[in-house]
């Protein structure tokens, strides 16, 4: 019901100041689950992503956005579950086999699950590679997928800008569901998982219209910052 509530008072404020845009929404099936993999491009993908959908969008977010304290922790708590967001811990290792159980049991229930395989934001606005979680879920649920481009966000709010700019229309381009029926069986396959992953990369960077980096978008942000480090230093 929250989520909803908040989705009634954003709806007409986000219209009337950004005037947001959206192609393809017949594309996402109106009943079942669903697995939605996006592009990451900024924080306004919480706010323009979902808006156009009937259905209620469940995300997985890092459990840091639940556990602060006082009322900058409070906002963001009912924040992020307002906006359908499910805290996990993003940590790795058991932690990863955690946040796919927590998508399968989502997709089990017949919803619609939000999914960023770039597994972070991109540091500067082209699609990084993407890690293999959204290809075990999609063969081990065995729910379509279809790919969900963000379009302009980044030019709205890159990262570390606290407000978004005006006069920059927020998109977002839902693709055809993506089959990948033929592997069903094979996840554990590593090549497969690898295959399948590339291939919803492929339609996210057709979608979006974003140049593809081969590397993951966590050590382009961590060779930045030793980047950033070393200069400091040196001056």
């Amino acid at each position: 019901m929250f989520y909803w509530v908040v989705k009634a008072i954003l709806w007409p404020f986000l219209h009337l100041v950004f005037r947001p845009w959206a192609e393809g929404v017949e594309n996402v099936p109106k009943e079942g689950p669903v697995i939605l993999a996006g592009n990451h491009l900024s924080f306004a993908d919480h706010f323009f992503g979902a808006l156009f959908l009937p259905r209620k969008v469940i995300s997985l977010g890092k459990s840091d956005y639940f556990t602060g304290r006082g009322l900058k922790g409070a906002l963001s708590r009912a924040f992020f579950s307002g906006v359908g967001t499910v805290p996990i811990d993003r940590s790795g290792g058991k932690a990863s086999e955690g946040a796919l159980r927590t998508g399968k049991r989502i997709l089990g229930e017949g919803q619609v699950l939000a999914i960023y395989p770039e597994g972070t934001r991109s540091p500067d606005g082209r699609l990084y590679k993407g890690k293999t979680g959204v290809a075990r879920l999609a063969l081990e649920s065995r729910a379509p997928v279809v790919p969900w481009a963000m379009v302009n966000t980044f030019e709205m709010m890159p990262p570390g800008r606290p407000l978004p700019k005006l006069g920059i229309r927020p998109g977002v381009r839902f693709g055809k569901p993506l089959d990948f029926s033929r592997y069903y069986g094979m996840e554990d396959d590593r090549l497969v998982l690898r295959a399948v992953t590339d291939e919803i990369m492929y339609a996210l960077m057709e979608l979006a219209d974003q140049e593809y980096v081969d590397r993951y978008a966590a050590s382009a942000k961590a060779e930045a910052a030793r980047a950033a480090k070393e200069s400091g230093r040196r001056r």
